[in-house]
């Protein structure tokens, strides 16, 4: 397909931008809509995937048949799967009629099945039966109808991530993804954002009857910069407000940082979150979050040996402080018997026969000692290693794992 074909699609459907993936999602679903595989398109959510079904649809051969588009997010569970099969007269309460479901009303033409990760379980075993065998049931009915459908649908979930949950089947997933569509993101389409603005401030410009907003070049590196988690979406509400809000035609970045959100501009990757039942924070985000932690960890760790070391080779450090429980005795050596304790074990820096006597003695004084303290923690919080942890200041691992060196009963 070359480009003249592309862009002759994108003028038919008001597709606006050059981005080589937007190119790449329509060119398939052109090629995949003579034939009638499913299709499932991949994106978040304000990215437009509600037009590649209408390309699939309008280049097949159903074109002359029904298409649908079915929000099955905005669609209650109780209602669903008599929305999409029907139902019988009497199936429930309110069906004093029975009623036509879209797969029976659009036999022959397409189906686009918006935010399928949200149908409930039992609805998609439904979707299933339709996908592999053209059959469905009415609800409250027995009798197995048939249907040709063509099925399109997308989602803005991690479907593997939902399918682990247990919140989408795994058989329709793989029903669904014959041919995979991907929209990509705002962001990763940045030489569309100039081309977006300009196409939204003209729109209202004319709706309003005033002068179409402008952005310097300063302001369009801004606008690229930014996240735009909304996507398109985000971006046409955004030209809108400056365009009805602003006296000034030509918009500055002091402007348009009023109306950036949290004026997010980064240029750090995240993960793709998905839909509204994913945690606030990403497996990628808290990674990064963990990293950024360590790093500066490590960064405040290396200032202080430096400075010990400075202080050592300065002579400013004469006597260290005594340990309690601990025979003062002079030390210039600290020696850690734990990673995850603070507890530490002080030698004299004479000869090695005379060091590895204290090490040993104060080691052996310090287990006592510890031994005993948790004893009594255990003994306090009667048993619940995980309130005894937190008084000893130490993780329930080592917790457990101390109780098991120590041979300590329970």
């Amino acid at each position: 397909m070359d480009i003249q074909d592309i862009q002759s699609i994108k003028q038919r459907f008001k597709i606006i931008g050059n981005s080589p993936q937007l190119n790449r999602a329509i060119e398939i679903a052109v090629q995949v809509a003579s034939t009638d595989l499913t299709v499932l398109i991949n994106g978040e959510s304000g990215t437009g995937k509600d037009v590649i079904p209408q390309i699939i649809h309008q280049n097949s051969s159903r074109k002359h048949k029904n298409y649908f588009a079915i929000n099955c997010g905005a669609i209650p569970e109780g209602t669903i799967d008599s929305e999409l099969f029907g139902h019988e007269k009497g199936s429930f309460t309110g069906a004093i009629d029975t009623r036509k479901g879209y797969f029976e009303v659009a036999d022959g033409g397409t189906i686009f099945l918006d935010e399928v990760g949200e149908l409930p379980l039992a609805t998609q075993a439904r979707l299933l039966r339709v996908l592999e065998n053209g059959e469905f049931i009415k609800v409250g009915s027995s009798k197995v109808q048939k249907t040709d459908v063509r099925i399109v649908a997308a989602t803005n979930l991690n479907i593997p991530l939902a399918i682990e949950k247990g919140k989408f089947r795994e058989d329709l997933y793989y029903r669904l993804n014959t041919v995979p569509i991907r929209i990509p993101a705002l962001r990763e389409r940045k030489e569309d954002i100039r081309l977006l603005f300009r196409k939204f401030a003209a729109d209202f410009a004319e709706k309003y009857r005033m002068p179409a907003v402008q952005l310097t070049p300063e302001a369009v590196v801004m606008m690229e910069n930014y996240r735009w988690d909304g996507n398109i979406r985000q971006l046409k509400n955004i030209t809108e407000q400056i365009s009805i809000i602003e006296e000034e035609r030509v918009i500055t970045p002091d402007i348009l940082k009023n109306y950036l959100p949290n004026n997010n501009v980064t240029s750090l990757p995240t993960l793709y979150k998905g839909g509204k039942d994913e945690d606030p924070l990403s497996e990628r985000d808290i990674l990064y979050k963990v990293l950024f932690d360590m790093k500066n960890d490590i960064l405040e760790l290396r200032r202080t040996v430096k400075e010990l070391s400075e202080q050592r080779n300065n002579g400013a450090i004469q006597h260290l402080p005594e340990p309690a429980n601990i025979t003062p005795i002079n030390a210039t050596v600290i020696t850690p018997m734990d990673e995850e304790e603070d507890t530490f074990v002080y030698v004299q820096d004479n000869d090695e026969e005379e060091k590895s006597e204290v090490r040993e003695t104060e080691t052996l004084s310090l287990v006592q000692t510890e031994k005993e303290l948790i004893c009594k923690a255990l003994e306090r919080h009667k048993g619940k290693r995980k309130d005894a942890a937190k008084e000893l200041g130490i993780s329930e691992r080592t917790l457990y794992r101390k109780i098991n060196e120590y041979k300590i009963n329970l």
